[in-house]
């Protein structure tokens, strides 16, 4: 009997997730792009494209949010000031607060108002939600995006930029579905995970795609990004990034022998290969090679 029940709900949750993927003309933002970087160390390839698309170094006004740091460190960004000063970026403003009442507030939000680039810091992401979720702040992100702008953010401000928040349990990072899941909702019905190879989180997004089979999972690993664009995105930086769809994980479990199978529960995309989120297929089966400087 219980068999019976579960199926026709998983078929629901399917048939919902795609009834939406449908509905929505845009999976990622129908104007600006977003950056989604997997942790670690960040090539010059994934700064450059995120000065660029803030409109270069000379006219780019970029707010960086260390706001998932501790509470020692959230209210500078040293590190990431400093490489895009390097990159020639003179309009760099660090914003941050702790409290929602404060990022309702129209003084806090003035820089975010001329902003081109918005910059999540890592850390831990359920700060984030706490401090901007539904605010005037969160109005304004989606605003950088509406004129053209960008966003983008490493480690948990990565996960941060979905819909659905993995890892974000005040706990700890290792509970994958916590007391923390609404993301900022920049990329709609798609779960993020990051340093994914790094620390051996390969099968981490499995149960959570079992689980919300109406989410696309992407799972980047450290050093490499996701640049988005409307339904698009293209994998850049040195390493692989994973995809979890429900109809991948289920044939995987049906034929574990791999006989009929579509392979095993995620695939690899890596450098130079794109991917269409709204038909959840890949566009470029020809990636090129990791660390081949792009022709």
């Amino acid at each position: 009997m219980k068999k019976q029940i579960i199926l026709p709900l998983l078929f629901l949750a399917l048939l919902v997730g795609r009834i939406n993927a449908q509905t929505t003309q845009f999976v990622g933002p129908e104007k600006g792009s977003l950056v989604i970087v997997g942790g670690g160390n960040m090539g010059s390839e994934i700064w450059d494209r995120f000065v660029e698309l803030a409109g270069g170094p000379a006219a780019a006004s970029i707010v960086i949010i260390p706001t998932a740091g501790e509470d020692s460190s959230a209210d500078s960004a040293p590190r990431e000031e400093e490489k895009l000063l390097s990159l020639g970026v003179k309009d760099i403003t660090i914003l941050h607060t702790r409290d929602p009442k404060v990022a309702n507030q129209e003084s806090f939000v003035a820089p975010l108002r001329k902003a081109t680039g918005v910059w999540f810091v890592g850390g831990r992401h359920w700060r984030l939600a706490d401090s901007y979720l539904n605010t005037l702040a969160h109005k304004e992100f989606n605003a950088v995006l509406s004129r053209g702008g960008v966003i983008g953010g490493t480690s948990a401000g990565a996960t941060v930029l979905g819909s659905f928040m993995v890892r974000g349990d005040t706990k700890g990072n290792s509970i994958m579905i916590g007391d923390h899941t609404q993301g900022l909702d920049f990329i709609h019905n798609v779960t993020i995970d990051q340093h994914f190879l790094r620390r051996n989180r390969q099968f981490d997004l499995v149960d959570v795609i079992k689980t919300r089979p109406e989410l696309l999972g992407v799972a980047i690993d450290e050093g490499t990004a996701i640049v988005v664009q409307q339904n698009t995105f293209e994998v850049i930086g040195a390493s692989y990034v994973g995809i979890y769809e429900a109809g991948q994980i289920a044939n995987s479990t049906k034929y574990p022998s791999g006989q009929n199978s579509t392979g095993g529960p995620f695939y690899f995309l890596s450098k130079g290969q794109k991917f269409d989120l709204k038909a959840r297929k890949v566009l470029s089966q020809q990636p090129q090679r990791v660390n081949e400087p792009a022709k």
